[in-house]
C-alpha cells in the first residue's frame, strides 16, 4: 500500500504546511542573497503556487516559459523606441490589461497573467524612467518566475504531498462573455490611475501599480466596495506587522535572525491557511502584504532605507483607499454598453 493511501488528514496538513514554511523561507534567502532586479517577486509567486495548486504539473513549466518569452519580447518593443509614441503605448498596455485580467479568472492560466500583468506595467515604466532598464527589469521578472518553479518542484521532489487524490486545474467559474466584462471593469478601475504614473513619470510607484493592477481584478466584481474595503483592512494588518518584523529585523541585522523570523512568520499563517481554508484568502492577503514590504526593503541599499519603508506601506494604503473610491463609482454605474460588448464573444 503506498504513503498516500494511509496518510491521515493531520499528516498531509502537516506536511503542507512544513513544505509552505521551508519554501517560503529558501525563496526569501535566494532573494536576500543574490538581490536581482524584482527578486522580492519570487516569493509571492512561490506562495501562490503552494497555495493554488496541489503539485507541478507540464502546465506550469509551460506557462513559464510563455510568461518569460512575452516578457523578453515587451522589453524588446520598449528598448526600439515604443515609448516615445505614448499615443500607442498606452492603447497597447490596456489591451494587454485587458487580456492579462481575461486569462487571470481562468486559474489554469493564473501564473502566465499575473506575469504578463506585472511585465506590461512594470517594464514599459522603467524604461520611460531609464531607456536601458527595461530589458533588465524584464529578465528579472523572468527570473523570479524561474526561481519560484524550480523551488514549488523540488520542494515537491522533497515533500510531495500526501493526498491521495491529485487536484486538477479547476475551470473558469465564470463564462467567457462575463469574464470578459469584468475584466473591462478591472481595466477601468486600474488604468487612469496607472496613466498618470506614466505621464508624470511618479517616483517609487512600482509596488503601487503591482497592487493596484492586482487587487483591481478581485475589487471589479459585485460588491466590490466591501471587498476593496476588506482589501484596505487586510493590507493595513500586513502592513503593521511587516513594520514589526521590519523594527525587529533591524536590531539585530544579521541574514540568519532574518530568515529565522521569515520561518516563524511562514509557520504561522501557513497554519492558518491550510487549516482554515475558507480563511485562506484573508491570511494569504495579509502574508503577501507583509512578505512584498519587508523583502523589498530588505533589499533595498541607501541612507533612506527606513523612509522608503513607509513610503511603501503609506503608498499601498493609498492604492486600496482609491479602489475604494473607484469602487464605489462604478458599483453605481450599469454599464450596458460594456455588458452588450461582453455579451457578443
Amino acid at each position: 500500500m503506498s504513503v498516500n493511501a494511509v496518510a491521515t488528514e493531520e499528516q498531509i496538513l502537516r506536511r503542507r504546511i512544513l513544505r509552505f514554511t521551508i519554501g517560503m523561507t529558501l525563496a526569501v534567502g535566494i532573494t536576500a542573497l543574490f538581490n536581482w532586479p524584482l527578486a522580492y517577486v519570487a516569493p509571492v509567486f512561490l506562495a501562490k503556487f503552494l497555495i493554488d495548486r496541489q503539485a507541478p504539473t507540464v502546465q506550469t513549466v509551460y506557462e513559464l516559459i510563455i510568461s518569460m518569452m512575452v516578457t523578453v519580447a515587451i522589453a524588446w518593443f520598449t528598448t526600439v523606441g515604443l515609448t516615445q509614441y505614448p499615443s500607442l503605448l498606452m492603447p497597447l498596455i490596456a489591451v494587454l490589461m485587458v487580456w492579462s485580467y481575461y486569462l487571470f479568472t481562468d486559474p489554469k492560466w493564473n501564473f502566465f497573467a499575473t506575469i504578463m500583468l506585472m511585465a506590461c506595467l512594470l517594464v514599459p515604466y522603467m524604461a520611460i524612467i531609464d531607456p536601458g532598464a527595461g530589458m533588465f527589469v524584464g529578465v528579472g521578472l523572468s527570473g523570479a518566475g524561474v526561481v519560484a518553479v524550480v523551488l514549488f518542484t523540488l520542494l515537491h521532489l522533497f515533500y510531495p504531498d500526501l493526498a491521495p487524490v491529485r487536484d486538477s486545474h479547476a475551470q473558469a467559474m465564470q463564462s467567457k462573455s462575463e469574464r470578459l466584462f469584468e475584466s473591462c471593469k478591472a481595466l477601468l478601475l486600474s488604468f487612469p490611475v496607472i496613466c498618470y504614473f506614466y505621464t508624470f513619470e511618479v517616483s517609487g510607484a512600482i509596488l503601487t501599480m503591482i497592487f493596484i493592477a492586482l487587487l483591481s481584478l478581485q475589487t471589479a466584481g459585485k460588491k466590490s466596495v466591501k471587498i476593496s474595503m476588506f482589501m484596505l483592512l487586510t493590507n493595513i494588518i500586513g502592513g503593521i506587522i511587516a513594520i514589526l518584523i521590519y523594527n525587529i529585523v533591524t536590531f539585530v541585522p544579521v541574514i540568519g535572525f532574518y530568515l529565522g523570523i521569515i520561518f516563524l512568520v511562514s509557520l504561522v499563517f501557513s497554519q492558518k491557511m491550510y487549516s482554515m481554508p475558507e480563511k485562506a484568502p484573508i491570511f494569504s492577503t495579509i502574508y503577501s502584504t507583509l512578505l512584498v514590504l519587508v523583502s523589498s526593503t530588505m533589499a533595498s541599499t541607501g541612507k533612506d532605507v527606513d523612509t522608503n519603508f513607509y513610503l511603501r506601506i503609506a503608498q499601498i494604503g493609498l492604492a486600496c483607499i482609491y479602489l475604494i473610491i473607484v469602487s464605489y463609482f462604478i458599483d453605481s454605474r450599469d454599464w450596458k454598453i460594456l455588458k452588450r460588448a461582453s455579451a457578443n464573444d
